[in-house]
């Protein structure tokens, strides 16, 4: 199969009337909330979306951005490469520090469609029936119910941010008709916002929506053109177990040489990753010489 080189520009953009609105009154500023969601339901909401679009690396890419916004709001310094290595070096029965479980935590989230259990696997220290609980407070339209979850969760558990986060987003998707999580109000919240309620909380989360689906949309057109070369690369990757070391790249935001246990070897594994970088297919993220991350 062949990849046309413009494949990514079935994508729809964001119309500009959206990012520059002007947003003085709460009615406006909902509006173009809802313009914004209405835009990204098109992007990445819908089943008749190009295939050519990876879904599943869009949602770890994000779920790396609101990791890296949670552990800002809890006052810490790790940012993404550092979260990265916590949890693609991990070995078996180590932990990966508090910024890495942040990470795992959205990662877990993301990556399989939602339900009660699959949250609960993200947030094990939380009951399903409490999570469950927490997930009907909301009423109204669909903003306003997030909003009613986020503040409820964070009244209920002021440090963790992550969770109250994660449960008003992964509301908002529910009521999107979403099948998997996608991080909004985590990306697009201030942590001034976190102390809000009520209004000014609704009122927040309508302008985080606005700002975070303006990313989030140019993230999937990106990662939509660098797929398309991954894909039409890949003809020339003759490794055996190369298709299923291809789809790993498309499916994470970063892969180490050693996941690729589809290669027969370490070595090839390293060969492989800078095979791609060399067709400029992926980049290699570190900067190092060894322990080193690839991604697309």
């Amino acid at each position: 199969m062949t990849y046309a080189r413009d494949d990514f520009e079935t994508l729809p953009r964001m119309p500009s009337w959206v990012t520059s609105g002007r947003s003085e009154t709460h009615e406006d500023v909902a509006f173009l909330s809802g313009a914004a969601l209405n835009h990204l339901h098109l992007v990445v909401g819908r089943d008749d979306v190009p295939q050519t679009l990876p879904k599943g690396l869009l949602r770890a890419r994000l779920a790396l951005r609101a990791a890296e916004a949670c552990v800002t709001h809890q006052g810490r310094i790790e940012r993404a490469q550092e979260m990265r290595d916590a949890v693609a070096f991990l070995q078996t029965g180590d932990s990966p520090g508090p910024a890495g479980e942040v990470y795992s935590t959205w990662h877990r989230a993301v990556e399989s469609t939602i339900s009660i259990k699959v949250l609960q696997r993200a947030l094990p220290e939380i009951d399903a029936d409490q999570i469950a609980t927490w997930l009907d407070v909301g009423q109204g339209a669909l903003v306003a119910r997030a909003a009613a979850v986020l503040q409820t969760v964070a009244e209920e558990r002021p440090r963790d941010h992550s969770a109250s986060l994660l449960l008003a987003d992964a509301a908002l998707a529910q009521a999107l008709g979403w099948s998997h999580v996608l991080p909004l109000l985590a990306l697009g919240l201030k942590q001034a916002d976190l102390r809000k309620s009520g209004e000014e909380l609704r009122l927040a989360c309508h302008r985080a929506i606005s700002a975070a689906v303006t990313g989030v949309s140019r993230e999937a057109i990106d990662l939509t053109r660098r797929a398309a070369r991954v894909k039409e690369v890949a003809p020339k990757l003759r490794a055996r177990g190369s298709d299923e070391a291809v789809a790993l790249f498309l499916s994470r935001d970063a892969v180490a040489p050693t996941a690729l246990t589809s290669l027969r070897s370490d070595r090839a594994a390293r060969r492989f990753c800078d095979r791609l970088v060399e067709l400029g297919a992926v980049r290699e993220l570190t900067g190092r010489e060894t322990f080193r991350l690839y991604g697309v």
